[in-house]
C-alpha cells in the first residue's frame, strides 16, 4: 500500500476544502470579528468530540493573541459552570452536525442570559444554527477519512477559521509582537523582547586585576574566575583593558614572554565594552556574535566595571 500517496492525498483534499471555502466567506467573518470586538466580557467558546478540542485549541489561540477567551465543556455547563457565563460574554459553539446532544442542551440555558451567540455548523437548520445570532457555515464536500465519516475536512477548515478570525482580531486590536511576548513570557520571543543586560549579567566575584598586576598571578585570577578572561583596571575600577585566555596563548608565542611581567603589556587595550545595562540581553547577544567576543563588559559612564555578560549565561537563559 502506498501511504505517501495516500497522505498527499489526505493533505490535497483537505487543502480543496480550505480554498473553497475562503471563496464563500464574507458577511460572516465581518460581523463575527465586529462582534467578538465590540466583547465587554470574555469569548466562551464549547463544543464536544472532536469540534470540542478545536474549540480548546481556539480558545487558546484567541487568549494569547488579545481577546479575553476560554473554552467551556457543555457537559460541565450543566453542572455548575454556567455560572461561568457573564451578561457582558459572548458563546462561540462549535458542532459539525449542528445536533450535539450535549451542546443543544445548553443552548436554551445560554439564551437565558441574552448574550450574543456564534455558532458554527455545517448547515443553519439545524438545531444549533436555528439558536445562533451569528452563523458560520463549516460544511465540506469531503472528508479526508476514506470512509467519510471520521472528522478531518471539517475540523481542519473549523480550525482555519478560528484561526482566521483571531488573525483578523489581532489586526483590528493593532496587536504587536510585544504585545504577544507579554502573554508568553517564558517563550522565546518573551526572553527576547523582557530579559535585559542586568538580568543576567555577573556583578559578584569578578575576575579583576590591577594594572601593575603581574601576569603569573592575573592566570591564577583567570582560572578562579571560569570564565575564561581576567579584566584589568585603574585605582579607581575604571577598565583598562581585558586578558583573554586567547590574548595569554599569543603571547606565550612571544620570544620575550615571561610571567613576571605586568599582564597588562599582553592584554587587549580596547576591549568592548557597553554602558547600558538596560539593553535587552538579545540585543547584547548579536554584539558579541557581530564582533566574536566570549563576552560584554558593562560599565558605568565613566567606564567602571559594572559586570560581566559571559554568552554562556545568554545561552543558558535561552536567548538566541
Amino acid at each position: 500500500m502506498n501511504y505517501t500517496k495516500i497522505a498527499k492525498e489526505v493533505l490535497q483534499i483537505e487543502a480543496e476544502e480550505l480554498i473553497r471555502a475562503s471563496t464563500k466567506l464574507d458577511d460572516e467573518i465581518k460581523k463575527a470579528v465586529s462582534l467578538i470586538f465590540k466583547t465587554k466580557g470574555k469569548l466562551i467558546v464549547t463544543g464536544v468530540g472532536k469540534s470540542g478540542l478545536v474549540g480548546t485549541k481556539m480558545a487558546a489561540t484567541f487568549a494569547s493573541t488579545g481577546t479575553s477567551s476560554f473554552f467551556l465543556h457543555p457537559t460541565e455547563a450543566l453542572h455548575g459552570d454556567l455560572g461561568m457565563i457573564d451578561k457582558n460574554d459572548t458563546v462561540f459553539a462549535i458542532s459539525y452536525s449542528g445536533e450535539s446532544e450535549e451542546l443543544t442542551k445548553i443552548l436554551p440555558h445560554i439564551k437565558r442570559f441574552e448574550i450574543p451567540l456564534i455558532a458554527m455548523a455545517k448547515s443553519k437548520d439545524t438545531t444549533l444554527g436555528r439558536y445562533s445570532d451569528l452563523f458560520i457555515p463549516i460544511s465540506v464536500e469531503k472528508e479526508a477519512c476514506p470512509l467519510g465519516v471520521a472528522p478531518t475536512s471539517s475540523t481542519t477548515l473549523t480550525m482555519a477559521i478560528g484561526d482566521a478570525l483571531a488573525v483578523c482580531l489581532m489586526q483590528k486590536r493593532g496587536f504587536k509582537k510585544e504585545d504577544f511576548a507579554s502573554f508568553h513570557p517564558g517563550g522565546t520571543l518573551g526572553k527576547m523582547l523582557f530579559i535585559k543586560i542586568k538580568d543576567l549579567m555577573r556583578k559578584e566575584n569578578l575576575p579583576v586585576v590591577t594594572v601593575d598586576t603581574p601576569l603569573k598571578e592575573t592566570i591564577v585570577v583567570m582560572s578562579e574566575g571560569r570564565l575564561g578572561n581576567v579584566l584589568i583596571a585603574d585605582e579607581s575600577n575604571r577598565l583598562l583593558g581585558v586578558l583573554s585566555d586567547g590574548d595569554l596563548r599569543r603571547a606565550l608565542m612571544k620570544d620575550d614572554f615571561s610571567l613576571e611581567k605586568k599582564a597588562y603589556i599582553y592584554a587587549t587595550k580596547n576591549p568592548k565594552y557597553i554602558t547600558d545595562k538596560n539593553m535587552l540581553a538579545s540585543e547584547a547577544l548579536k554584539i558579541i556574535e557581530e564582533n566574536k567576543l566570549q563576552h560584554l563588559v558593562i560599565t558605568d559612564k565613566n567606564k567602571k566595571i559594572r559586570g560581566i555578560l559571559h554568552i554562556h549565561d545568554l545561552i543558558e537563559a535561552g536567548i538566541k
